[in-house]
């Protein structure tokens, strides 16, 4: 349990490190860069969390945190009764969703763990998929297995020609 919560924990740290590298070379608080040399060797040394976090990156399917296009994502919903998720903000949702999504903002998706089942699919989409990947990655270290990503996201829905609700 102590090694799951450490992958865990660490796993967490390289996904929000990579998005941060991805995203911007100085943080939002300090004005000084990164230091990304001191930034990555503070995750290696420890061989044994090193291997067993390779094993278990290695062993993902591919494909196992997405769903790849529109007729997959409507079937899921259909089939399975699969929850949508909307990640974006309010404003965004408000302006065009996908029908039948509720909105959960990627920011506040810890304080809403309540709406999110762990007994059947639970998708999230976004704009773009950015900030639906965060979520998912987040909601698989609270140890929501049940969780994907659509993302084609809306931009996806609306050039297969799909309804947007508002």
């Amino acid at each position: 349990m102590k090694l799951t919560k450490s992958l865990s924990t660490l796993l967490l740290g390289i996904v929000l490190s990579f998005s941060l590298l991805l995203g911007f070379q100085t943080n939002a608080i300090a004005s000084k860069p990164i230091d990304i040399p001191n930034l990555l060797s503070s995750i290696q040394g420890y061989p044994r969390l090193e291997m067993a976090l390779d094993k278990y990156l290695m062993a993902i399917p591919s494909g196992y945190y997405t769903i790849a296009n529109v007729e997959e994502l409507k079937s899921l919903m259909t089939d399975r009764q699969a929850l949508l998720v909307d990640v974006r903000e309010p404003s965004e949702y408000q302006s065009g969703h996908i029908p039948s999504a509720i909105n959960i903002p990627l920011r506040t998706i810890s304080r809403n763990l309540s709406k999110i089942p762990s007994d059947r699919p639970v998708i999230l989409y976004c704009s773009t998929g950015y900030r639906s990947s965060m979520g998912v990655m987040t909601l698989h270290l609270l140890n929501y297995d049940n969780v994907q990503g659509f993302p084609p996201s809306l931009v996806g829905w609306q050039k297969a020609g799909e309804a947007i609700a508002t």
